[in-house]
């Protein structure tokens, strides 16, 4: 199956999605080429970049999991 590489941001407003995110993220942990979390304590958020090599459609589930989260925002970069 022919793969892509992306690259995923988010935005976690709220500490409570937190573990859900990194649910997520360690389900599909076979895809993931690396991972950075910044947490951004003046504005209270957190910041978390995923490199991925990743079928199109694996990339769009995740991605749409992770931004029906409540307080979280996701974009995704495709090369």
């Amino acid at each position: 199956m022919e793969t892509r590489l992306a690259v995923m941001s988010i935005i976690v407003k709220s500490k409570d999605s937190v573990q859900a995110i990194n649910e997520i993220l360690h389900e599909s942990s076979d895809y993931i080429i690396g991972r950075m979390g910044i947490p951004y304590k003046e504005r209270d958020i957190s910041l978390i970049s995923v490199a991925l090599d990743a079928p199109q459609d694996e990339i769009s589930a995740i991605s749409g999991k992770i931004g029906n989260l409540d307080n979280v925002e996701v974009k995704t970069v495709y090369a």
